[in-house]
């Protein structure tokens, strides 16, 4: 019995120490990605916060700006800001909801979207790199685990918004 108890610390230690691990990894991963994008948005010659809502766009259709503003944790004034930069530089179309003639939506224009996926070719070059290292299964398991964190991610940050 008294084996059990050491064992059962042990395997405890083990544990904190592997959650550790992918709390840290997922800290570095971020601040690698944060890097990525700032070069990303300094040669299309943008804002990080601009560079985010056209992704927050590209992967979630048009959107009103309040929305928008809303998703990206912007203030709505400040998304106006926002949206006339990108409007400017031919990245948005604002234009009238369709089922509601007095809203506006904000949808990326695709003419400069070549662009951006260029800038991104590296790394996306190197994901398929890592990805091919793993078997469907471990894949399904890290797609899950991503999509649970980047979930509790999205919840943390709105709590953080409504305090």
């Amino acid at each position: 019995m008294s084996s059990i108890v050491p064992e059962k610390a042990t395997a405890a230690r083990s544990r904190r120490r592997l959650t550790s691990e992918v709390r840290d990894s997922l800290r570095e991963l971020i601040v690698q990605l944060s890097l990525l994008n700032h070069h990303v948005g300094a040669r299309l010659d943008i804002r990080d916060i601009d560079l985010d809502c056209l992704d927050v766009l590209a992967r979630e259709g048009p959107l009103t700006p309040s929305a928008l503003a809303r998703r990206a944790g912007l203030h709505p004034a400040t998304m106006t800001g926002v949206l006339d930069r990108l409007e400017r530089a031919g990245w948005i179309e604002r234009a009238r909801h369709p089922s509601d003639r007095r809203a506006v939506v904000v949808r990326p224009l695709g003419t400069r979207s070549a662009e951006i996926l260029g800038l991104y070719a590296g790394m996306n070059r190197s994901m398929d790199e890592i990805c091919a290292a793993y078997q469907d299964d471990e894949l399904r398991l890290l797609a899950d685990f991503l999509r649970r964190t980047a979930e509790a991610g999205r919840r943390a940050a709105d709590d953080l918004a409504k305090e």
